[in-house]
């Protein structure tokens, strides 16, 4: 038989899926490893979708999505990102993973470059690498709190370099990107005329300072990713959008016929009703991750592990280099030793190969007993070592 397509077969599986797939034979593991809110859609978004199903709302959409949601999602945009869109420049699209899958079929060609932060999603990078263009690591340090820093991206970019991917809130660390630095990288993709692709989907989990989106400085090459997965606890849902210029947003729809055809019908009726309903919801689990970050900050800080506090979405690493192991062989260890599900680090890029990825998205009490778990076999490991 002829063989298989060689972007596909050597594209890396998920490190986080690795993890994921071993607790889930596991009812007794703690869960910190995927990035799920542990609460439930709001009942009203339910309740619409519910009913749009059985008012036989069960037909195909356009590819783009319903024009009643596009509308809704450019008003979102203005009203909370501040800046411009009109119905034609959004996408709806099946979760934020579908959009940058789609992204990257409109602007890129095999061979491109594609400057992608380190650590990172891993998606970026297993999307690039089925389209066949090339990921470029720029790197995020600890010592930076996680920010990243022109000077470290200019020696990266070649004749071939072609979209910068930038991620505010930040998964995997839960960086904040300053305004200062968001105006500075929106520079650099001028300088160098690149596509700007700027993951926002954790835009309303802020807990100190403020989201700033890039395309308030040049919306022309900016395209935006959004998605109802993580602000309305949507997971399962698979709503995301995409904003772009006009001819981009042109592009992407037409891609969207032969991948989607389009998004399920009663998931937009959900999602119109996530935008127009009440908005408390937001808020409510904004403050419990709020919580939740504070008081795993403080167990690290009792326990000697603190290296930074993270100031969105609702993640924080954790430097596990006194273990002795690498991240990926640490959490194996920790998940069958200690019943304690974490991503690691070497999922998220090489700089992330000291560092363990707790999810904030569990329940407290679990959360902290995780966390006491995971400093406790930090210090065993350390100690076996001598």
């Amino acid at each position: 038989m002829k063989t298989l397509a060689r972007s596909a077969v050597e594209m890396p599986s998920s490190g986080i899926r690795e993890i994921v797939h071993v607790a889930m034979t596991m009812p007794e593991a703690i869960r910190l490893e995927v990035g799920e809110p542990n609460f439930s859609t709001p009942p009203h978004i339910i309740e619409a979708a519910y009913r749009a199903a059985s008012e036989g709302f069960t037909k195909y959409l356009p590819s783009a999505g319903l024009s009643s949601l596009r509308e809704l999602l450019a008003q979102r945009v203005e009203r909370v990102n501040d800046y411009h869109v009109t119905m034609e420049q959004v996408n709806v699209a099946v979760g934020g993973v579908q959009g940058v899958i789609s992204t990257f079929l409109a602007l890129l060609n095999a061979g491109d470059e594609v400057l992608m932060p380190d650590p990172a999603w891993p998606n970026y990078e297993m999307g690039l690498l089925l389209r066949e263009a090339v990921p470029v690591h720029y790197p995020l340090y600890v010592e930076n709190a996680f920010i990243p820093r022109v000077e470290d991206l200019e020696p990266l970019v070649t004749e071939r370099t072609k979209l910068l991917i930038i991620n505010s809130p930040s998964n995997p660390t839960g960086a904040v990107f300053p305004e200062e630095t968001i105006k500075a990288l929106v520079e650099f993709a001028q300088k160098h005329d690149l596509y700007l692709l700027a993951d926002e989907v954790y835009d309303e989990i802020i807990f100190e300072g403020e989201h700033i989106s890039p395309a308030l400085y040049d919306p022309e090459r900016t395209i935006s990713l959004y998605s109802f997965s993580k602000i309305y606890a949507m997971t399962g849902w698979r709503i995301g959008y995409v904003i772009a210029n006009k001819e981009i947003s042109k592009t992407i729809s037409k891609i969207q016929e032969p991948q989607i055809s389009c998004v399920s019908s009663v998931g937009q009726k959900a999602a119109e009703a996530a935008l127009t309903g009440p908005q408390d919801c937001i808020r409510e689990m904004r403050d419990s991750y709020h919580e939740r970050r504070d008081v795993v900050v403080d167990v690290l800080k009792e326990q000697g592990y603190y290296v930074y506090t993270p100031n969105g979405a609702f993640y924080i690493m954790v430097d596990i280099s006194d273990s002795g192991l690498d991240s990926r062989q640490f959490a194996l260890k920790l998940l069958e030793e200690c019943k304690v599900a974490i991503a690691p680090g070497t999922a998220f890029g090489n700089y992330g190969r000291d560092f363990i990825r707790i999810s904030l998205a569990t329940e407290k009490n679990l959360l902290l007993e995780g966390v006491q778990r995971l400093c406790q076999y930090i210090k065993h490991l350390k100690a076996e070592r001598g």
